[in-house]
């Protein structure tokens, strides 16, 4: 297995916190999804907005939530097993591709007023399917794109910037299309923008022939896969701590139209704002994650944020003040962006080569495989005692979650820093002519 190169000149001042950029192949994928992200949260949003505006009901916001992130978690497994075959370049070329059609797809329907939340549920559920694809090849194919070993957690962290950049940017877009507009046309700029990171993979320059063979079954590789996270103490407790926070805590996003609307006595820049100050305090958490020199320490930071996480919630629960739920909001975003991106890093740092991919497919599924059913339980709960009560429940249950991931914390270190040092990473395809 070729290492990554050395870097023989040391990089300093803000320059570190950007050093992944040097790599040619993420220089354009970071360009090129940025673009293309901000067109993901405008849909986001957009979606969001129109399912309440056609219904008012928050049980059908959970369903349409719930529709499109189902499938990672049926499919997870099985995506994990083809992305550790497939070439990972030629994957994302073709799940970009399939997402802007199912863009445009959306924008024709809404922009000739006929869309309907069916049509919303369906939509939805093929890009549900495409993501559970898309996710771990992503994932994976990040730490191909760098060219020297210690920029691997730097790209992971920039990695979660321009999803928060976007998702600073996004909302708030969107907010002011959707007044001016309607959602169509956000939906629109979204099938537009992945012309920017189909464009940018394009340009790259990748090896030939970089999918891995296998001879054996996929049942089996399916089975060789659960059975390397299962028994992986550090990986099993940060999928579980991170499936928890998922399933109940990040689903606040779901209800945020109805505090936007009802508790805050706003509209669709309410909305925007709300969500634009997540992005704004998520960028703060990648900044934080940027300057770190090492992964070891990672894993203490994971129950602190998801503690932070639980009790911001519950603070949001008892807000009316717009300018107290902003800031809320930002604690919100930057305690989720470091929960999911820490979580990220340590697990490609420790995971093998050969089952990385597998492993990020079940990081897919405890990130967004659980979220379909967060939104279910979302939906419900605010139906039954109000969106403000239910944030307040989900708190409180994150709060569980990182007592008992704290009270493990101790072995897990004994096991997991030794697998700092021994982390394997594939050959870099960035140097390829």
């Amino acid at each position: 297995m070729s290492s990554f190169p050395i870097q023989n000149s040391p990089v300093t001042g803000w320059k570190f916190a950007l050093r992944a950029l040097r790599s040619r192949n993420y220089r354009l994928f970071f360009a090129g999804q940025t673009v293309s992200l901000i067109g993901t949260w405008m849909t986001k949003i957009a979606t969001s907005w129109l399912v309440y505006r056609l219904t008012g009901s928050a049980w059908l916001l959970g369903i349409v939530s719930f529709a499109g992130q189902l499938p990672t978690f049926l499919l997870g497994p099985f995506a994990g097993v083809w992305v550790d075959r497939w070439n990972l370049h030629r994957t994302l070329v073709v799940t970009q591709f399939l997402s802007m059609v199912q863009s445009f797809a959306l924008a024709a329907l809404a922009l000739s007023g006929i869309i309907t939340v069916r049509d919303l549920i369906w939509l939805g559920f093929a890009q549900g399917i495409i993501n559970a694809f898309e996710m771990p090849a992503r994932q994976s194919f990040v730490i191909q794109m760098v060219e020297s070993r210690e920029d691997m957690s730097n790209a992971i962290a920039l990695n979660s910037s321009m999803v928060n950049a976007a998702r600073l940017l996004g909302p708030s877009l969107a907010g002011l299309i959707i007044s001016i507009s309607g959602e169509g046309i956000c939906f629109l700029v979204d099938g537009i923008s992945y012309l920017a990171v189909l464009a940018s993979l394009l340009a790259m320059r990748t090896a030939v022939g970089e999918q891995r063979r296998s001879g054996k079954e996929i049942h089996l590789e399916l089975k060789e896969g659960w059975s390397y996270v299962a028994h992986s103490l550090p990986i099993r407790s940060i999928l579980l701590l991170l499936a928890l926070v998922s399933l109940v805590g990040m689903q606040y996003t779901v209800l945020m139209p109805i505090f936007a609307a009802r508790v805050l006595h706003g509209g669709p820049h309410t909305l925007g704002f709300l969500m634009g100050a997540a992005g704004l305090g998520a960028l703060g958490g990648v900044a934080f994650l940027a300057v770190r020199r090492k992964v070891a320490g990672l894993e203490g930071v994971l129950p602190i944020v998801a503690a932070g996480f639980g009790v911001t919630l519950i603070a949001f629960g008892f807000s009316h003040w717009l300018s107290l739920s902003l800031l809320l909001m930002m604690g919100l975003g930057f305690a989720m962006m470091v929960e999911m991106a820490a979580s990220n890093t340590v697990l490609q740092t420790i995971a093998h080569d050969d089952k990385r991919g597998r492993v990020m497919s079940f990081y897919s599924m405890a990130f967004l495989g659980m979220a379909p059913f967060g939104s279910l339980l979302a939906g419900s709960l605010a139906y039954r005692v109000g969106a403000p009560r239910t944030v307040m429940i989900c708190g409180s249950a994150c709060l569980a979650g990182a007592a008992w991931f704290a009270s493990q914390l101790t072995q897990l270190r004994r096991l997991v820093h030794p697998l700092y040092s021994k982390a394997e990473f594939p050959p870099v395809a960035a140097n390829q002519p």
